[in-house]
């Protein structure tokens, strides 16, 4: 459940992001509610049914509800049409993003002072231009407020893998107006050592095996969160399953799960994996099978130690989990920084890039560009090669 609340004299309102539960099939869904009333912000809540026609993820869902809440509270405590902002309107709720503190986490109010990050605020508009572009194709928000959120910008310098047209043609394009400018310090990743040193803080099997899963395939956490037992072919030779595969690999299948989690790509693939993984996932099958509510259970992650025991195992079960290592290990550690590590180790082994794509599920080979890292040892033996060709002469 999420609130946020922003006071104006004397009076507070506040929108909601909350979770609907469908009395039909038990789907969860989210909404955005007035907290005084309970209503439905028609508006909203119908944006947030366009995330979920679009078969984006629950979690993906949630977090544009909260910006979207966020957004609606705003409007109202500084007398905003939320459908009519202008310009101006608009850029005084990103500087307000990153000017006025956060609640604080602790029940005593107490603590320091933690704010948003301009990159937070980017992702917060980028939320509510959406929303307001939304609203203009359904004429609830004037065709003009959603034309003055971009900007034609030619593209001097292309991003890699753009394709500007024979002519240049699509050099231009329509650009955000209001964003921060935001150094992009690159995307962080784990190593093969700093994956040993969680994997060495583990205290279950099944913790152990989700990490050496996320590395050994470098699958999303949403589609390991969403990995089912059928989809698990451990066996040399998986034929009597109906599958011609060869070797252990595990699929990855776009589905909907009752846990909100969900594999990005549309496209099912497979994965190998290694018979150390597969050692592992023997592991966890035994200590699964000595919680009785977990036995018959169809998803592969589920939870074992804590909330409804034997349900499947969610975003934020999955995130605490990795908070609690990373502490441990004395590391960040985030599941997508497994991803980015692994296809950087494949990289670095020399593997060709079409088949890191096809094991990442990337349809782009542009998508690539983000999975390669240069440390500085990369760096530096890159200078020193080429200067020991030239006799020490760079």
């Amino acid at each position: 459940m999420q609130g946020i609340s922003v006071t104006s004299g004397t009076s507070t309102t506040v929108y909601r992001a909350e979770k609907a539960i469908s009395p039909a099939d038990g789907s969860v869904s989210w909404v955005v509610i007035d907290d005084s009333t309970y209503e439905l912000h028609r508006e909203a809540s119908a944006y947030l049914d366009s995330l979920r026609a679009r078969h984006l993820s629950w979690n993906t869902e949630r977090v544009y509800a909260g910006r979207s809440a966020l957004y609606l509270t705003s409007c109202a405590a500084h007398g905003v049409d939320w459908s009519r902002p202008t310009l101006g309107q608009l850029a005084r709720f990103m500087r307000r993003l990153v000017q006025e503190p956060l609640p604080s986490r602790r029940r005593d109010g107490g603590g320091q002072q933690r704010f948003r990050s301009e990159e937070t605020a980017n992702a917060v508009m980028t939320t509510v231009c959406e929303l307001l572009r939304f609203g203009a194709r359904y004429g609830w928000v004037p065709a003009e407020v959603a034309a003055q959120l971009t900007q034609q910008k030619y593209l001097a310098y292309l991003p890699p893998g753009y394709n500007a047209g024979e002519d240049g043609q699509f050099r231009t394009v329509r650009a955000r107006e209001l964003k921060f400018v935001v150094v992009n310090d690159g995307i962080d990743w784990l190593t093969f050592e700093e994956v040993e040193q969680l994997l060495a803080v583990t205290d279950h099997a099944r913790d152990r095996f989700l990490v050496a899963l996320l590395w050994c395939t470098a699958l999303r956490i949403g589609e390991a969160l969403g990995l089912r037992r059928e989809d698990m072919h451990l066996l040399s030779n998986s034929r009597s399953l109906g599958c011609r595969v060869e070797g252990p690999h595990v699929h990855v299948r776009r589905r909907l799960n009752e846990n909100g989690a969900l594999a990005k790509s549309r496209e099912p693939r497979s994965v190998p994996v290694t018979e150390e993984l597969v050692a592992l996932y023997t592991e966890y099958v035994y200590e699964r099978e000595q919680v009785a509510e977990a036995v018959n259970g169809d998803m592969v992650f589920v939870n074992l130690f804590r909330g409804v025991l034997g349900r499947g195992m969610t975003y934020s079960t999955a995130k605490d989990l990795f908070d609690r290592l990373a502490r441990k290990a004395e590391l960040t550690a985030r599941p997508h920084m497994l991803r980015h590590g692994a296809a950087t180790a494949w990289i670095r082994a020399g593997q060709p890039r079409d088949v890191v794509q096809k094991l990442l599920g990337h349809l782009s080979s542009s998508s690539m560009v983000p999975y390669i890292h240069a440390s500085e040892a990369d760096k530096r033996a890159a200078v020193e090669n080429v200067a020991a060709r030239h006799g020490g002469v760079a």
